[in-house]
Formats: structure tokens, sequence, C-alpha cells
């Protein structure tokens, strides 16, 4: 079974698919660290970060795939063409480049495929922006997270205050709105709900209260 989760930046996503994936024994598909392994695999071979045709080479040729603790949903270790680049792939470079290389349509028509051959596999729980639509089209159970803008930029505003960065409210909320904008209007692949989506709305919600509905809509929908 796959549960596709998508929404716009903010609403909670990853904690959220994460629990989901605990809570029912799924695996959580990390996309996000599979095209950052394809970033770091392009760096470390010497092609230029926006060399679309020399990066797509390293996505069509080089598997990315992921190793799991006994019983863990989450996976412990990231592997690309069999080489372990779990650390490698969480500095500051590969940060820099990555959105750089998700934007690129060869990479995500690569990372796609991988995506769809992982989840043949195993019952998955995965999120972003266009699993619904794009990626997993054909999912048992889509859902599109959504909240307020306030909700959002509140929820990022403590995100940062607890890792000691004072931050103006203000600004995060429309930083958030650029994004919102900046995602729904992309050519490749942009932010819109699937046809069949079940809407969430997390605004005043607990996380706890998020993950039960979606897991009692997974339990109603599981074959």
């Amino acid at each position: 079974m796959i549960i596709a989760i998508d929404g716009p930046a903010g609403s909670g996503k990853s904690t959220v698919a994460k629990r989901v994936a605990e809570r029912l024994g799924f695996h959580y598909l990390d996309t996000g660290a599979m095209y950052r392994a394809v970033a770091f695999r392009s760096i470390v071979s010497g092609i230029a970060i926006h060399d679309e045709a020399g990066v797509a080479r390293i996505a069509q040729r080089d598997q990315v795939t992921f190793g799991h603790d006994d019983g863990s949903a989450l996976p412990s270790r990231v592997f690309i063409a069999g080489d372990d680049v779990t650390g490698a792939i969480r500095t500051p470079r590969v940060d820099d480049s990555v959105s750089a290389v998700a934007r690129m349509p060869l990479v995500r028509d690569a990372m796609v495929a991988q995506q769809r051959t992982i989840a043949a596999s195993s019952d998955i729980v995965v999120e972003g922006r266009d699993i619904g639509t794009v990626v997993f089209p054909d999912a048992e159970l889509k859902i599109y997270l959504t909240a307020t803008a306030e909700e959002r930029a509140r929820r990022r505003t403590a995100q940062q205050a607890a890792t000691g960065h004072v931050v103006d409210p203000a600004g995060v909320r429309e930083a958030i709105l650029r994004r919102d904008e900046a995602d729904s209007t992309r050519e490749v692949s942009p932010l819109e709900p699937a046809a069949d989506a079940i809407h969430v709305d997390t605004t005043g919600l607990t996380i706890d209260e998020v993950v039960d509905r979606i897991v009692a809509l997974a339990q109603e929908a599981r074959p």
C-alpha cells in the first residue's frame, strides 16, 4: 500500500508522514535523501551542479537504496551505487546544491522511476508536493495537508526559536507565501492536490490528532 502525503511548506508533512509510517509499520520513503544522494555523487564525480545532462546520468545510472534497522520504519542508512552516503549527504555543500538538482526534469524523471521501484517491494508512506499527482497517481490513499499561512508561520517560528534563532513571525509568513506561489506555479510538478486527495486541515490540531486521522483513513482504505 502507498500513502501519498502532499501539501505546502510548513503543513507538517515530514513529521506526520514519519509518525504514520511508524504507527502502521510501513517504510518511510525519504525522497529528499534521494535527491541529496544524487547531488553528492555529482559533486564528487566533478560534474557541475547545473549540468543537467551530467547530473541526470548519475540519477539514471546509480541506484539509491535505503537501510533499515530491524523493526524501524525510518531509514537509518542511505546508499547510492552501493556506497554508504548517510552522513555525506547532510553537508553544507549538498545543502547548497540539492535544490538545483531537484528542479531538473531529467533528474526528477529518473528519481520517480527509482521511487516507484522501491514502492513496489514494500508498504510505504511518502510525502512531498507532487507525490499524489505525479509520482504515485495510483496510490491507495492520498492526503493533502493544509494549514493557514499564520499557523504555518507560527510553527516555523517555534522551530527556529527551539534552535536558538530569533525570527520575525511576519517575515516568516511572507516567506511561506512566496514559497507557496513558487511551488504552485513552477513548470515541473507544481504543488497541487490530486483530484481524489482527502484534504486534512491541520490548523489547530496536534500532530497526534493528524496522525490518528490519517491512520484511520489508511485502515479504511487498505485492501
